[in-house]
Order: structure tokens, then C-alpha cells, then sequence
């Protein structure tokens, strides 16, 4: 499951097309209206200053971004506004109506991922701390150069009454949510986090495992599949178009839309650098040993005490490298979507070879289901059978929540693996069974 802390290398404009220049140009003017005293960069962060469209979060004189598809980032709500306004403008739709969903949709994503921060938890204080009525008065006050409305660009406008309201929806979803990830405030949130690491290792399909994050991940490699095989597929990868490639897909709106985050996960993990990190990484384990990948990221049974790769690495390495070869055959194998590119075919080929057609797995429904599906999904809630019904320190504590929303809200990054609402309703569903098991 992903944990993913956005940086400098993930993209803030959206789909790969002519729109990317116009959104640069459009922030570039924007910033530099908005670098005097009214941009909002306030020592202290206040409830004021929170629901103010301007500010610019800052922490360790940093500032704190925020995102939406996990990649597209932001520095304030003005940012988002205007970027919702020409996305709205930018994609067909039946009826103003459903245009008017789509941007309602893409707002309060945005807003969330600027309060539920991975980086900054005052704006998430701030908006509990805080009551709703007191919420209410200071969303009413703002003002912006649109009055009375809070935003109104060309395709799409934000009403005051609106903007207030998303607020207290908010406020209203995260005080009775616990937001399970790695670096949770909360004991059980960080237990519930798929990274947390479990002394004992966790047995799964006949092998024992660091954490579920380490399954998780090596099941997405064939059990044949070797380190000199990925540095193969990954020069391959060299001499494929990958960003003619891509906007071609973005300009695709039916493609797009259904999988927003997919295609901007494959647009950031791409980019040459990127893909230089990879091969640095694999090659430095190769020089020891051309060995198979997925028994590398599972516990070493002769030193049991030691950790071969952190939680992290898992997900950012092991992940993010198979979810790329994964997506890669997943777009490059529907014709009219991924197109024939020069250069893919070779990569398909190898693709194929090496077994990135689907997640290959003895024991479970067959030994192979394809890797953007609901049968690899609900692998995920099999796997947390073992963790939270069959080892009981863990089912305990996830007991200890009962009356909280068991959430998973990280910078609005989904994952093409398994979507994050249906891991957020695996992770309820499995609370309700352990609660069914009470001792």
C-alpha cells in the first residue's frame, strides 16, 4: 500500500498536453502577484489564516505542499482554484452539471490533502481544535478579489456558501477518523499501517515476511524473476518515447479520468532521473549476486534479527519499480490506449518474458490473477486475516478502535494496485471481524 511523502520530483501540472504550458504560465503571474504580505506566510499558523485561500504553509521555513492525484502539487487553495478552473475546462462533459461535479470533486480532494498533511499536522489541529460554529465564522469571512463568490475563472466558480461547507464536512469526517499510516500520532494508526515492521516476521504463502508491506510487495515479482532481469527491462526502458508516449494517453479522457493517478505515477517514475535511481539501486545488489527478487525482500532465515529493507524501501524501490513494469504492460497491451510506440514492443516482449502480465502467487485463486483486479485486491484482506485474526497483539489493537472510521488519507495519493477506497473499506471490514472474534 502506498505511503508516499510527495517531492521534488513529482509533477504539478496536469495531463502531458498544451495545457501544461498554460498552467506554468498561469502560476508563474500568480506567484508574483501573491509574493507580498498578502500570501499568507504567517509565522504562526492560525484558524484565520488556515481557511484563507492565500496562505502558504511553512514549517522549518519549508513550504509544505500539498497534492492532489498524489503528484499534481500545490502551494496554496489560489493554486488549486485556478488549476481546477482549467481542468474544467479542458475534458468534455454531458451536462454543466457533471462538469460542475468534477471540479466539486477535485476541490474538496484538494482541500483535504492540504489539511490531512504528511508533513504538517497543525492544519489538521487547528481544524479539530476548533468548533464547527467557530469554523463557520472564519470560512465567512474571507474575502478574495471575486467577491461574493471565493473563486470565478472561465469554466468553473466556487460559491462562499460552498467553500464554508467543505470545511465542516471535513471537520466533521476527521474527528471521528483515524488515519492509519506509518507516522501516525496514534499508536494504533502506525500499528494498522501496513509498513509497521513485526518482530516476529509474519508467515505468508509459505514464507515469512517483515511486515505485510514486504509481502505486498515481492508478490509482485514472479518467484523466477532475477536482479539482472530488471536491470534488462529497465535499459529497455531507454528506448521507449515515454513522454510522447504519455501525453498521448492524457489526452485520452476516457483513459485519463479512470486512471488519473496510474498515469502520473508512470509520467513521475519515467523520467530519466528517475529510472537512473532504479537501475543504480538494483545494480548495487546485483554486484552481489545475480539473485531471484522476490525471496531477497523476504526475512532472512539465517539472520532472522536483520532487516533487509526498510518499510520505505520497500514501497519505493521494490513498488514503485514493479508497479511500473506492472502499469507499463497494463496500458501497452490495450491497443488504442498506450498505442504502438516505437521502442515498446522489446519492452512487451520482456514484459512477458518476465512475467509482469499479472501477479503470480501458488495458494491463492489459481496462481495467477491480473494486477489490476478485484482478485488482487482482495489479496489484501487475506493477508490481513493472518495479521489481525490469527496474531492477536495485532488484533487487539485493532479492537481498540471501535466507534472510529479506520481512514487511509495520504496527500490524496491513490495507488493502481488497490484503490484507496477500497482499502480503506478492507480496513473497516476487518476491524468488524476482529470486534465479531472479541475474546
Amino acid at each position: 500500500m502506498t505511503h508516499r511523502n510527495t517531492g521534488s520530483r513529482h509533477r504539478q501540472d496536469a495531463p502531458g498536453s498544451k495545457v501544461h504550458l498554460v498552467i506554468r504560465g498561469f502560476f508563474v503571474f500568480f506567484l508574483f502577484l501573491a509574493a507580498g504580505p498578502t500570501a499568507g506566510q504567517e509565522k504562526r499558523l492560525t484558524l484565520q489564516a488556515l481557511v484563507r485561500p492565500s496562505t502558504v504553509f511553512f514549517q522549518d521555513e519549508q513550504v509544505v505542499k500539498f497534492a492532489v492525484h498524489g503528484f499534481l502539487e500545490f502551494q496554496n487553495l489560489d493554486e488549486l482554484f485556478a488549476w481546477i478552473d482549467l481542468q474544467a475546462g479542458h475534458w468534455q462533459f454531458d451536462t454543466p452539471r457533471d462538469r460542475e461535479e468534477f471540479a466539486s470533486n477535485l476541490l474538496l480532494r484538494g482541500m483535504q490533502s492540504r489539511i490531512v498533511s504528511m508533513q504538517f499536522e497543525k492544519p489538521l489541529e487547528i481544524l479539530l481544535t476548533h468548533t464547527a460554529r467557530e469554523l463557520s465564522a472564519a470560512a465567512a469571512k474571507v474575502r478574495t478579489r471575486f467577491e461574493p463568490a471565493i473563486f470565478k475563472g472561465a469554466h468553473w466558480q466556487l460559491s462562499s456558501d460552498q467553500y464554508r461547507s467543505n470545511f465542516l464536512k471535513l471537520k466533521e469526517h476527521w474527528k471521528g477518523s483515524l488515519n492509519c499510516w506509518s507516522a501516525s500520532p496514534s499508536i494504533p494508526g502506525r500499528v494498522l499501517s501496513n509498513w509497521y515492521l513485526i518482530d516476529e516476521g509474519i508467515d505468508l504463502f509459505g514464507a515469512r515476511y517483515d511486515s505485510t508491506e514486504h509481502f505486498w510487495q515481492a508478490v509482485k515479482y514472479h518467484p523466477e524473476v532475477r536482479l539482472e532481469n530488471l536491470l534488462e527491462l529497465l535499459d529497455l526502458l531507454n528506448d521507449v518515447p515515454w513522454a510522447q508516449s504519455l501525453d498521448k494517453l492524457s489526452a485520452n479522457q476516457a483513459v485519463y479520468l479512470k486512471h488519473t493517478y496510474a498515469v502520473e505515477f508512470l509520467r513521475a517514475n519515467l523520467q530519466p532521473r528517475r529510472r537512473e535511481w532504479f537501475r543504480k539501486e538494483v545494480a548495487q545488489l546485483a554486484a552481489a549476486g545475480n539473485r531471484p527478487v522476490r525471496p531477497l525482500q523476504q526475512r532472512d532465515a539465517a539472520n532472522p534479527g536483520s532487516i533487509r529493507f526498510s518499510a520505505l524501501q520497500e514501497k519505493e524501490l521494490w513498488g514503485d519499480l514493479a508497479d511500473v513494469f506492472h502499469l507499463v504492460y497494463f496500458f501497452g497491451s490495450r491497443q488504442g490506449e498506450l498505442l504502438q510506440l516505437e521502442g515498446l514492443e522489446p519492452v512487451m516482449e520482456a514484459l512477458r518474458a518476465y512475467h509482469f502480465d499479472a501477479i503470480y502467487l501458488d495458494g491463492y485463486r489459481g496462481g495467477k490473477v491480473d494486477f489490476i483486479s478485484p482478485e488482487f485486491q482482495q489479496l489484501m484482506l487475506e493477508i490481513w486475516k493472518v495479521k489481525y485474526l490469527e496474531m492477536e497483539r495485532f488484533g487487539e489493537v485493532l479492537r481498540s478502535t471501535e466507534g472510529l472510521y479506520l481512514d487511509h488519507f495520504l496527500n490524496d495519493g491513490d495507488s493502481p494496485d488497490i484503490p484507496i477506497p477500497v482499502y480503506v473499506g478492507f480496513l473497516n471490514q476487518i476491524r468488524e471481524m476482529a470486534l465479531r472474534r472479541k475474546p
